[in-house]
Formats: structure tokens, sequence, C-alpha cells
């Protein structure tokens, strides 16, 4: 099924993927790391994107963020990547393409599934088998959301902040959250999403999205179309 075209308004919430070519290496060691976190924080703030949760693996990129105009993801990740890239092959006497093609995003339901996404993202470490919590993995947000570790590329979305009525009562909310089990047929739902480009929200999300924008945010209907009469009636 071809994937939507991209859909990127204001104010609502996205999961953005970028990953390496042939999902190959794109960050060597700490220091690519460092940088390319360094460039996401500069060109978030120049697009107005906030960043509420992210993961940097060797071969991709997890991100949760919010645009505050039209196509800001789109243009911070088309700056950041260029950036990057240029970066990377300077560094490691290359050249060539480094990124798959285009990143994949999805817009996501705030009081639904939000904090869904930002578990997901955070847990990607451990479901790679990298390690056993991700308290102890360095390159993603959970330090910030878990920890309470300072950060100025984090911003806390509101649907975090209604974890407690404090940091601290807050930091234990997500500890706990981040402990319960995630099934599968959600795994499965939140990646189904962000590879097809559709909306991760429950039906009167959907429905909203298209009365709004006027445009599709999840598959299209099952079906044949209907047969057209050879002796139409006017």
């Amino acid at each position: 099924m071809a994937r939507l075209s991209r859909f990127c308004p204001p104010d609502i919430p996205q999961h953005v993927i970028q990953r390496g070519n042939n999902r190959t290496v794109c960050f060597s060691d700490h220091h690519d790391f460092a940088a390319y976190a360094n460039w996401l924080k500069l060109y978030s703030e120049e697009f107005q994107v906030a960043i509420h949760a992210w993961v940097f693996m060797t071969n991709h990129v997890h991100l949760l963020v919010t645009p505050a105009n039209w196509n800001g993801v789109s243009k911070m990740m088309q700056a950041l990547g260029r950036r990057y890239v240029r970066y990377f092959n300077h560094r490691h006497h290359r050249t060539g393409t480094l990124w798959e093609g285009r990143f994949k995003s999805n817009i996501v339901q705030s009081e639904t599934y939000l904090l869904n996404c930002y578990k997901y993202i955070e847990l990607n470490p451990v479901r790679a088998w990298i390690v056993e919590h991700p308290s102890n993995y360095f390159w993603s947000s959970y330090r910030c959301n878990g920890l309470g570790t300072e950060s100025k590329l984090c911003t806390a979305h509101e649907e975090y902040l209604k974890l407690g009525s404090g940091k601290n009562e807050r930091l234990e909310a997500y500890r706990v959250l981040i402990e319960t089990h995630m099934d599968a047929q959600l795994i499965n739902r939140i990646r189904n999403a962000v590879n097809k480009g559709h909306a991760l929200g429950e039906k009167h999300f959907r429905e909203k999205m298209v009365d709004i924008y006027g445009r599709r945010v999840g598959p299209a209907k099952m079906g044949r179309p209907k047969k057209v009469s050879s002796d139409p009636t006017f």
C-alpha cells in the first residue's frame, strides 16, 4: 500500500523516524551522536519544533515532536539531515548518501497515544537488547523524562505535565509508566502508523483531521469501486 503524502499541521505531535541507508551505521561514536544532538537543538529552535522524546540508535533515530508551524518538522529534518551528512562524510572520509530516502512521520493523538509514543521511543534500546533498562542508554530522553536530568533539548508535552503536580511526582509516575507492560499489538500499531504515515489515534481523531484539513490520514477503505451502469438514468 502506498504511503500517504507528508502531513505536518501545527500544534499536533508527530512521531518521526530517520534511518541510515540500507540500515547501515549513521553514528559511529559519541562524537557523532553529540554532533547530531547539537544540530537537532539548533534547527528545532530555528523552525520552532518542540522535542519531547528521542532516541539515537546506531543506524536510526526516533523523535517525538510538536511543530508550531506548517511543515516545521520537514524543514527541521531537511536542514538537520543535510548538515549532518556533510559532517559525517567529511569526518569518516566517505561520499554519497547516508539516509534511507526521506524520513517517515505520522501525527499522534495526544490524549490517548502520546505517552505510549514516549515509552515506545525510549524503550527502543531495551527491545534491541542493547541495555536492560532505558536509564542505562545515554542517547535518549529517558534521563530527562524519567530521572529529571536537565536538557535544553527536551520540552515537556502537556500530557507529560499532567502526570503529576510537581517534578518529582511526574518523574515517579513516568518511571511507573515505563515499567508497565507494552503489549505487542500496541507496538505494532505504533510501527505501522509511522511506516505508512497514518494518524495514530482513535476514529474520532482521524475523522476530525479529515473535517478540518480535508485529507485522509488513515488507510483507504477496502473493497471494489461501485460498478457504473452502462445505461444511467438522469
